[in-house]
């Protein structure tokens, strides 16, 4: 067999070992309501409060998931549904309430927002240690210096899915394909800390690069980051790569990832088309609500 064939401890045998999500996101989710039933015991609910703004019929389903999982794990889940006409001065008013209100550990504003509405001003109008996304610049600049903090949750989760199918990361030359602020620069720099499951050779490549592919081809894990439907093709894929779809597009309500399925035939392992990444992604948000509930009760 040649060394081409064998990256990241997998083979490729022409059709790629799948890495689904739901497995990962059950012990997580698993590890959280442990958590919560602790805190209830001693007397605290922790609580996950949403800002919906607009009428959006897929920011209001994920809305819906996400206090349906609250409901299921025993968190509080206030929520305020603020019409599409909204000022900006509206919706700081409700992010500054659920800031002062002792009994709200985590936030959620879902995003997009009406396109008059900036989401950069309203996440520095939150708190923080209640940035249950990670997403606040207080928080990526923890990331970056490696101090604690809630980590962006679709990074954090890819992370989790890399250890939980046993996929070596570590030493690894991992090539993370976008450099977006929500996941391609915090993946490369969780990836690279020093850790376990990460302490990788990171190499964060973009559409903005010509021969991108000269670079994916190389990897031994290759991270699709870009929200460009299909970009990733076999022939940008190194035989027997591990390969995680963590951008994506929808059509309506299709959703359109950014590697295409027809790269299976390639790695040696990679996320299934529905079902990857995403069940992570809530997971860890649920992971980094339950860690601020215990942060403002003084248990850590």
């Amino acid at each position: 067999m040649s060394s081409s064939a064998v990256s990241s401890g997998v083979v490729s045998s022409g059709t790629a070992r799948l890495l689904p999500g739901g497995p990962v996101a059950q012990q997580v989710l698993g590890e959280v309501a442990a958590e919560v039933a602790a805190l209830r015991a001693a007397g605290v609910t922790p609580s996950l409060a949403t800002v919906l703004v607009g009428d959006d019929d897929a920011s209001a389903g994920y809305i819906r998931i996400k206090q349906r999982q609250a409901a299921e794990l025993g968190f509080a889940s206030p929520h305020v549904h603020l019409a599409a006409s909204a000022s900006q001065a509206d919706l700081h008013r409700v992010i500054e309430e659920f800031n002062s209100d002792a009994g709200v550990h985590g936030v959620l504003v879902q995003h997009p927002i009406p396109g008059h509405l900036d989401y950069d001003r309203a996440l520095q109008v939150l708190d923080p240690d209640k940035d249950v996304d990670g997403m606040h610049p207080v928080n990526m600049g923890r990331l970056a210096l490696g101090l604690p903090g809630p980590l962006p949750c679709t990074p954090a989760g890819i992370e989790a899915l890399l250890a939980f199918h046993g996929v070596p990361v570590a030493g690894r030359e991992v090539v993370v394909l976008g450099r977006g602020a929500t996941l391609g620069r915090p993946l490369a720099m969780l990836l690279a800390q020093k850790r376990p499951t990460a302490n990788a050779a990171v190499t964060v490549v973009h559409t903005g690069v010509a021969d991108w592919p000269r670079y994916t081809r190389r990897a031994e894990i290759l991270v699709a980051a870009v929200g460009v439907p299909g970009i990733v093709r076999p022939e940008h894929v190194r035989a027997g790569a591990v390969v995680v779809g963590g951008g994506v597009r929808y059509e309506g309500r299709r959703l359109l990832p950014d590697v295409d399925e027809s790269c299976a035939q390639v790695a040696g392992a990679i996320t299934p088309r529905v079902g990857g990444v995403g069940p992570t992604t809530v997971a860890m948000l649920f992971r980094n609500a339950v860690a601020a509930a215990r942060r403002a009760a003084g248990l850590g």
